[in-house]
């Protein structure tokens, strides 16, 4: 049972063992759902699937598989009008099965419905007999009859069907796609993985004392995993200018960051980072943070994140003076290789899209600055970042 859909699923590449379909199946058999695709789509995604970037892959062998399900023919012989009757039925109000009973009742109306399926040949709109819409057929969408059949309709506006057949739409979700609202928790999930690169480690203080005075004072230290991630994370964020379009993804990877390490530390820039940086930009002008200050006060072992579209003139980068805000002494690229030298681990994080960066000289540069370590803003891209910053 289900074994084609199991292998169906593994040929589209979704991730899943032999456990989870064992799994599936003691649901199954529990009667979990019963005879329902919808909610059979959702009980095998969720016990097959355990990695949110799956789904995309997970929704197009399943439509694979069952393509054809819903669409059998309600009225051949091979399902008893009389099951279809009890079953639509049960699920009329008594208001509902009133109205039916007024019009010639449930059998009625469905043997209308099939000799207008059998008859009507072509789309059709605003009228009062055929499967259409915005019309007064009982059949239809977009429509107004006290009751009837709707079909294809984007939810309710007058309450009154009788049955309701909807086209059941499964949305993608991919690895692929720029970070957003929509997958913020995959984006967690990812910087976990880097999380769980931090000490591994601590001094347990409780069981050292216990221990110790078991032994008649004798020290006996105990060390424990350390139970949040030690991990240094130093941030400096392109604000401003092009960087606007992105600024609510930008926001969004900002807010899980800052929620999953204990130790973080970020900045503003402009662009291309020069002498200074700041972190208040209400005060960018006045309260400033001199580069060298920053290298001074951390550790080659902190992880550097840069987050920026590197779209700009090349000469920003390459020249001194080419700051399109200020004279600087020396050049973006000088002061990005003082940071990249001395901190170990550094990546750029970039929200635009990959398919653009041939077109942008600066950001060849920016990358061949950071030795290759620029990814973009997706899902696939922050993984592939955080590997980055796990290399030894």
């Amino acid at each position: 049972m289900l074994v084609d859909f199991f292998f169906t699923l593994r040929r589209y590449g979704v991730k899943t063992s032999l456990r989870e379909l064992l799994d599936l199946l003691s649901a199954l058999q529990k009667e979990v759902i019963f005879a329902d695709t919808q909610s059979f789509y959702h009980l095998a995604r969720i016990i097959l699937v355990k990695d949110e970037s799956q789904f995309d892959k997970f929704d197009r062998a399943f439509a694979s598989y069952f393509e054809g399900v819903e669409s059998i023919e309600l009225f051949g012989d091979d399902i008893p009008e009389d099951w279809l009757r009890k079953e639509f039925e049960k699920r009329l109000s008594a208001k509902e099965r009133e109205q039916l009973r007024r019009e010639g009742g449930l059998d009625e109306l469905m043997k209308t419905l099939r000799e207008r399926l059998n008859e009507q040949k072509e789309r059709h709109a605003g009228g009062n007999k055929w499967v259409g819409t915005g019309g007064t057929s009982p059949f239809g969408a977009y429509g107004d009859n006290p009751e009837g059949v709707r079909i294809g309709q984007d939810g309710n506006r007058r309450f009154s069907a009788a049955k309701v057949w909807d086209k059941r739409e499964f949305k993608n979700l991919d690895s692929d796609a720029e970070l957003g609202t929509r997958n913020l928790k995959m984006a967690l999930r990812k910087l976990r993985e880097f999380a769980r690169g931090g000490a591994s480690e601590e001094l347990d203080i409780s069981s050292t004392i216990s221990h110790t005075a078991k032994q008649g004072g004798l020290l006996d230290i105990h060390m424990r995993p350390e139970r949040h991630n030690a991990v240094k994370v130093l941030m400096f964020f392109d604000i401003g200018g092009s960087m606007d379009s992105y600024i609510q993804g930008v926001e969004e990877l900002f807010s899980a960051v800052h929620a999953e390490f204990k130790y973080l530390d970020y900045y503003y820039f402009h662009n291309c980072v020069y002498e200074s940086v700041w972190q208040d930009n209400a005060r960018r002008d006045t309260e400033r943070v001199n580069v060298w200050d920053v290298i001074h006060r951390y550790g080659p072992d902190c992880k550097v994140i840069f987050v920026g579209d590197a779209t700009m003139g090349p000469y920003e980068i390459a020249y001194p003076g080419g700051s399109v805000e200020h004279w600087n002494e020396e050049s973006g690229a000088t002061w990005m290789q003082r940071i990249t030298n001395h901190f170990s681990h550094c990546i750029w994080l970039n929200p635009q899209p990959e398919h653009y960066w041939p077109y942008y000289q600066s950001i060849a540069l920016i990358n061949e600055l950071m030795e290759k370590r620029m990814f973009p803003l997706t899902l696939d891209g922050l993984a592939g970042g955080i590997k980055a910053l796990q290399k030894k």
